[in-house]
């Protein structure tokens, strides 16, 4: 890898406090790699070779299962996934497929586990970067068993809008289909949801939506740090 690539890496929360020297080991035999879009990278169930890092474009984690097929994350520059099966040595849950054109670097399991057992600073990195995912897993779990479509959408809108209170426009980070399997809907039912906000003041055109009164949406959503987050330490610091 460059010299450029591992300084960026080396920024990450998970890679930022370990030693000089564990930080060699973990990368010495990491490379990185370009896919073009729509390329499997891994198959649920199979081992966890490497740990991936996400440099330029997305990735789609999703699962299946019988004939149904389900998104569980878009993961964006510059990000690592997965570590939890990393470090456990366990199989993977899930698949991963590139959206666009996506550089990744991929480091051996092997080496994570090996500095992680020795390198505390890692250790607690990782710790916390796991904790974050499971809690970032509980909340899309308690939107989507809690909320109804119509509010699933409202709040998903809410969270991703800038925070300006009205005239908000942005476009969708998410295409459609992968927005209506992430919050567990099907396309038809997340077209039917965004018709329904119409009277609340939300224009959908195409990937753009445009927010003209989030009080409204607000007022459906019911949004809390509970579900939406961000964490309320973090919060105060770095706001919604």
């Amino acid at each position: 890898m460059r010299d450029n690539e591992l300084s960026d890496i080396r920024q990450l929360p998970l890679f930022r406090s370990m030693s000089n020297e564990n930080y060699a080991t973990l990368t010495r035999a990491a490379y990185d790699q370009t896919f073009p879009a729509q390329v499997q990278l891994f198959e649920e169930a199979s081992g966890a070779d490497f740990l991936h890092i996400v440099m330029d474009g997305a990735v789609e984690l999703f699962a299946g299962w019988q004939d149904r097929e389900t998104t569980l994350e878009v993961i964006r520059p510059v990000t690592t996934f997965i570590l939890a099966a990393c470090i456990t040595d366990s199989p993977y849950l899930m698949s991963a497929r590139t959206l666009e054109k996506t550089r990744i670097i991929m480091m051996p399991t092997v080496d994570v586990r090996t500095v992680f057992d020795k390198d505390p600073a890692f250790a607690l990195a990782a710790m916390t970067e796991l904790s974050a995912c499971y809690r970032r897993i509980i909340r899309h779990a308690k939107d989507i068993k809690l909320r109804n479509a119509r509010e699933r959408v409202a709040a998903y809108l809410l969270r991703t809008a800038p925070a300006e209170p009205t005239n908000a426009s942005f476009v969708l980070p998410l295409e459609k289909r992968l927005l209506a399997s992430f919050i567990g809907m099907t396309p038809e039912s997340l077209s039917r949801a965004m018709r329904s906000l119409q009277e609340l003041g939300v224009k959908v055109e195409g990937q753009r939506i445009t927010i003209a009164n989030r009080a409204a949406l607000e007022s459906l959503a019911h949004p809390s740090w509970l579900i939406d987050g961000p964490d309320l330490q973090n919060s105060q610091t770095r706001g919604p």
